[in-house]
């Protein structure tokens, strides 16, 4: 099939084609990788140097401990008291730190632990990052993740970030296999080497009570977004499996609109909400190691009521997949109450080593 473009830019055609053909500025240029860490052997300190100076950073870190670790942020070798930042555990109140030799963000020892951050990189301005952390907790079904938010900054107002290290500030150590890999993205961009990578696409045509990825390329990290399109009269559940485990091998915790967490052990599936009368929008994160339970991070919106004059629902949820011999290869969100999801609901999952 030959690339073509519709409408404004977007672009069709398969992988390869799109891969090899010399294309706009901001077609498809996205998050690249442009550094990455993996440990050898234990450490206090996983650093990701001479980074090209982009825009925007993402930055996926996997942690693996020995002992207590407590892990957070430094950038450029910046050991001064010059980190501060607020954090939520399990959805409770905020606590701040001020003056830090490094942005203390927590981890504890449950690990394994997966942190999805975003990192805002202007010299002449003080860098931002988000984070969204979800540890495993005890293995085994029954014990359920961990969350966290982090919101820190770096006072920095000279320097583009070269360099970010994720420090352990406590007695125990990363573990060998820890990684740190940053992705980064500049509006100029017009590389067509892409981090993730594309794995699955599947949209409904017709009204049905589930939706399937099909079977995927196995990859160490997935990013997979989910739109559910309601009846608009209905509410359906959303429910998450993988690879067809219908056993009692999933765990979570989760808020809706910043209430207490409620949790889940040893389930046959993850809940992820309701799907909403008029539509939901979910997007998940997954550390995929076959030896590792699997994390999720899920952020989801959902609209049971058209118009601006009603807010939306959110939720924040931590799950796993208690498996550790296997790594994810299909996804399915699933209903077992309330209305079909209707044509145009869409999955789409992307991934990378």
């Amino acid at each position: 099939m030959a690339v073509k473009y519709v409408g404004v830019k977007r672009i069709q055609g398969t992988a390869s084609e799109r891969t090899a053909t010399s294309l706009p500025i901001g077609s498809v240029a996205g998050w690249k990788e442009i550094g990455r860490t993996t440990l050898g052997s234990s450490a206090d300190d996983i650093t990701v140097s001479s980074l090209p100076d982009k825009r925007y950073y993402m930055v996926l870190t996997n942690i693996l401990n020995s002992g207590y670790i407590d892990g957070g942020w430094r950038f450029n070798g910046d050991t001064g008291s010059n980190y501060s930042g607020r954090r939520s555990y399990q959805g409770n109140a905020d606590t701040t730190i001020i003056n830090q030799t490094y942005a203390k963000e927590g981890a504890g020892d449950p690990c394994p632990n997966l942190w999805v951050s975003y990192i805002s990189n202007k010299s002449d301005k003080e860098k931002l990052a988000i984070s969204h952390q979800v540890m495993q907790n005890t293995a085994g079904a029954g014990n359920v993740p961990i969350r966290m938010e982090h919101y820190d900054k770096w006072s920095n107002t000279s320097d583009a970030i070269n360099s970010i290290t994720q420090h352990n500030g406590s007695a125990g150590s990363f573990a060998t296999g820890s990684e740190v890999v940053v992705l980064g993205y500049d509006p100029t961009d017009t590389h067509t080497t892409n981090f993730w990578e594309e794995l699955a696409s599947v949209e409904l045509t017709s009204a049905g009570s589930e939706l399937s990825s099909g079977t995927f390329t196995a990859k160490k990290y997935l990013w997979i977004q989910a739109y559910i399109k309601g009846d608009g009269s209905s509410t359906p559940n959303l429910r998450v499996q993988v690879n067809g485990d219908t056993g009692s091998n999933y765990a979570e915790r989760q808020s809706s609109n910043g209430a207490s967490d409620g949790t889940g052990g040893s389930q046959d599936h993850f809940p992820a909400g309701n799907g909403g009368k008029f539509g939901n929008f979910s997007n998940m994160f997954v550390i995929n190691n076959a030896s590792n339970e699997k994390l999720f991070i899920i952020h989801g919106a959902t609209v049971d009521t058209s118009g601006a004059g009603t807010a939306p629902t959110r939720r924040e949820i931590a799950g796993k997949w208690a498996n550790t011999s296997n790594q994810i290869t299909s996804i399915k969100i699933y209903k077992t109450v309330g209305g079909n999801y209707q044509s145009g609901s869409v999955i789409k999952v992307w991934g990378s080593d």
